[in-house]
């Protein structure tokens, strides 16, 4: 792996200068793409038509699209020598990436920068949301229904509001540009996500609560 990067950059001031450049390019697409919901939803999930040629199982769909987000940085982290990854706090960021991808949690000795405990709320929220979702019906029943519990009495996109506060604190705590422009693009496709199911939920039930809000509780 350190013949193959080696063979990319020439060095780290080059390797750091790409990055930074991937990093700002991450942004302004965060912008284009914001833009772009505006006036379309993404078109998965419940959103997705139901007339479609090529259906792909949405478990699979999900493990195919995450898989790589892990397994690349993996690779990386294992199979490079760097003395950066031997740092604690860096250690610290790789494993707040990983802990989430893999969905499992991690015992730290202690945590560095506030960056992580922001990191930790939000993981906490969006397992316990994922958790509410995961169970709102029962075996057997089909449909959908109204998400009750947790953030959920607050804001339509629990689940949501915690993967970007999740991605937040990681930016924090990875006070980089490139961890920014992560948590800048999440947010975007996050919050515009919530802002449909909010809607969506609004126009298929009747009693959806009127004081929910989509995003963030009692403002947006």
């Amino acid at each position: 792996m350190d013949a193959i990067l080696s063979r990319l950059f020439s060095s780290e001031e080059e390797e750091l200068y790409v990055l930074d450049c991937l990093g700002y390019f991450m942004i302004f697409m965060a912008a284009c793409t914001f833009v772009a919901l505006l006036f379309q939803d993404v078109p998965y999930g419940r959103y997705a038509p139901s007339t479609g040629r090529f259906r792909v199982d949405a478990r699979i769909a999900w493990f195919v699209q995450e898989l790589p987000a892990f397994l690349v940085p993996f690779c990386l982290v294992v199979w490079t020598s760097s003395a950066k990854t031997s740092l604690l706090p860096n250690q610290l960021v790789i494993a707040m990436y990983f802990c989430h991808y893999i969905q499992r949690s991690l015992i730290y000795p202690f945590l560095i920068r506030g960056g992580s405990v922001l990191w930790l709320v939000g993981w906490l929220v969006n397992m316990h949301s994922d958790h509410i979702l995961r169970n709102l019906r029962k075996p057997g029943e089909t449909g959908y229904k109204i998400p009750t519990g947790g953030l959920f009495e607050y804001v339509s996109g629990a689940n949501f509001l915690g993967e970007i506060t999740e991605w937040a604190g990681f930016a924090l705590a990875g006070y980089s540009v490139h961890s920014t422009a992560f948590a800048i693009f999440t947010a975007v496709v996050l919050s515009s996500r919530a802002v449909s199911h909010h809607k969506w939920y609004h126009a298929k039930f009747e009693d959806y609560p009127k004081s929910r809000k989509a995003l963030v509780p009692f403002l947006f």
